[in-house]
């Protein structure tokens, strides 16, 4: 008696010599077929895989920039901070915020970073060439004049920001490397005044302004809200707002070009939502 397992094996042999002698020679064998029906459901497995893949963890770099965002006792401050923080929870991408210099960041998205954003930006051209902008977050007012003590009388004369630049005798403070917006820029650029250009942050320029280095420098107005609170050595000066002064520009969250369009799009719809374009900065007073 033939044992059960012999049995089919015999069975099985006998089965596919027949289908072999049957079979038209351009016809795919049982293990082609099995190998296609295998790597189709392999291409359909991984496709789906693709597709639900999560959005990659994304860092948003931030400068310092009271009363925007900053540090204070090593905690995380700042209106437009906390707003970011909303948008990128509302838009459910997971993030990891860091503090960097000015020129870290752009260095970064000059460099193609991956997964890498940073807030609060004017829109630029030169910036435009190496980042991604969102919808605006925030929309500053006109910038001011801030003028020194000893300069008061002598600024009062011009009443206007075309006036006031154009006197050869009067010494503005600017801080390098930084922007003012397209429209003053060039401005600064065209000035007939004596331009002090120096590499310090804003507040440090308004220490400068505070004992006669410079007749006047152009201030953020949130800016200056913020310090003449925080810098009692401030007191003295004196800020004064011009009729042709440039409208305030908006500000941006800018990404890295290898962002995906998918998670710009989710950005953009969380700022829509939101309505934040024209949102104010909180009042101190």
């Amino acid at each position: 008696m033939i044992p059960a397992q012999r049995l089919l094996q015999l069975l099985l042999a006998s089965t596919c010599a027949s289908r072999a002698v049957a079979a038209p020679p351009a016809a795919p064998t049982m293990a082609a077929a099995a190998i296609a029906a295998a790597t189709s459901a392999f291409a359909a497995t991984a496709a789906s895989t693709a597709a639900a893949a999560p959005t990659p963890l994304i860092t948003v770099a931030w400068r310092d920039k009271p009363p925007y965002h900053y540090l204070e006792n090593g905690v995380e401050h700042g209106f437009l901070l906390v707003r970011t923080h909303d948008i990128f929870r509302a838009a459910g991408i997971a993030t990891r915020f860091v503090s960097e210099p000015q020129k870290r960041i752009w260095a970064s998205l000059t460099h193609g970073t991956p997964n890498y954003c940073s807030i609060s930006w004017y829109r630029l051209p030169q910036r435009e060439a190496v980042a991604q902008y969102s919808l605006p977050i925030h929309t500053d007012p006109p910038q001011s004049v801030l003028i020194a003590p000893n300069a008061v009388r002598q600024l009062q004369a011009h009443a206007t920001l075309a006036a006031l630049m154009a006197d050869p005798q009067v010494v503005l403070g600017v801080v390098d490397g930084v922007s003012y917006g397209p429209a003053l820029d060039a401005l600064i650029a065209h000035s007939g005044n004596q331009v002090m250009r120096r590499t310090v942050d804003p507040r440090q320029m308004m220490r400068m302004l505070a004992v006669g280095r410079a007749a006047y420098m152009f201030i953020d107005r949130v800016d200056w809200d913020y310090f003449r609170e925080h810098e009692p050595a401030l007191g003295g000066l004196v800020r004064r707002d011009l009729p042709d002064m440039p409208p305030g520009l908006q500000r941006h969250i800018v990404c890295s070009r290898d962002v995906a369009p998918a998670v710009m799009d989710k950005l953009n719809a969380a700022i829509a939502a939101m309505n934040l374009s024209a949102a104010p900065a909180p009042s101190r007073r």
